[in-house]
């Protein structure tokens, strides 16, 4: 097989889904009353990348083969916390936002602490700790309320030259210099190996553990980043559990959506991203065409079950789950 051929067919669901995305995107701008205006791309762009953000953490911990449960109280808790501490002069601020950071590699690595080293169920160990760290961000805010710093917020919400959204630039960097770096380590490529066998990784001499436990304090870190954002879209923190609830599930669809496998060892941040965009895409083609706010919840969970029926139909087909790479 040629290299270009090679590589369209290990992007193969990245590209999928980005096109699927255009072509959905395409059909909401079309019918929208502004139509295709800087304003429209940006409030879609912000509503996109707080979902983008939880799925690109939850990419880290599916792709070992597991589920984290406790994302969205994660992106709770470190919103709470910055409507805390990101506020004050320019020293102060930087100093907020690294110790909101900082929060959500601590809350990643209890989860990966826990899954390693207590030996339990991801999803157990996560839906415990997910009730630990919304319990912190009720004490923080048990009222919506809050500040934060208006100049970062606006200059990380707002838009470019040329009506760029500067939330998705923020996106683009940090999967340059995050997820890029991370995909083409060692590190990286032991995540990959755990999910397709953890077993055969362990018994070829990968650091199975050192592998898992980076995957879960990435996936705190990112969730500390949609958090972040979240306190910069509403200038304000708030412990809703319906949010963490919805973020968390909304963040396995787009996982699904992107073409992350959810039995681990194969995907893209990148594919997760454009499967939040789409997930986020279905909601705003809901409200262009008017669908009973009713039924919505229904046809959202009919799309999620078709997309976990489809990844569950790829892996049946396949009688070596080494084909996956292929």
């Amino acid at each position: 097989m040629s290299d270009w051929r090679y590589r369209v067919a290990e992007h193969r669901s990245t590209l999928l889904a980005a096109l699927v995305f255009v072509a959905m995107f395409a059909i909401y701008v079309g019918n929208h009353s502004a139509g295709f205006s800087a304003n429209v791309v940006q409030t879609a762009a912000n509503k996109g990348v707080l979902l983008a953000f939880l799925a690109i953490a939850q990419t880290f911990v599916v792709l070992t083969s597991g589920i984290d449960l406790s994302v969205g109280a994660m992106f709770i808790l470190t919103n709470c916390l910055a409507s805390w501490i990101v506020v004050g002069s320019a020293a102060m601020t930087a100093l907020g936002v690294a110790g909101v950071l900082l929060a959500g590699l601590v809350c990643g690595a209890v989860n990966g602490a826990i899954v390693i080293f207590g030996r339990l169920q991801p999803i157990v160990a996560t839906i415990a700790s997910g009730a630990v760290y919304f319990g912190i961000a009720l004490a923080l805010r048990p009222n919506p309320g809050g500040d934060v710093s208006s100049d970062l917020a606006d200059m990380l919400t707002g838009q470019l030259w040329g009506g760029i959204p500067a939330s998705l630039v923020v996106l683009f960097a940090v999967i340059l210099a995050i997820w890029l770096p991370f995909r083409r380590s060692s590190l990286g490529r032991a995540v990959y190996a755990v999910g397709s066998s953890e077993v055969a990784a362990y018994m070829s001499g990968v650091a199975t553990r050192r592998a898992k436990f980076a995957a879960y304090t990435l996936s705190g870190l990112f969730a500390a980043m949609g958090g972040l954002m979240l306190t910069f879209f509403t200038y304000s923190g708030e412990a809703s559990s319906a949010n963490a609830a919805t973020y968390t599930l909304n963040s396995i669809a787009a996982v699904v959506l992107g073409g992350v496998s959810l039995f681990g060892g194969t995907g893209s941040a990148v594919g997760a991203i454009f499967g939040a965009l789409i997930f986020r895409t279905i909601n705003d083609l809901l409200f262009v065409f008017d669908l009973d706010p009713l039924w919505q919840p229904l046809f959202l969970g009919i799309v999620l079950l078709i997309s976990v029926c489809i990844g569950s139909v790829r892996l049946l087909r396949i009688r070596n789950r080494l084909d996956l790479f292929g």
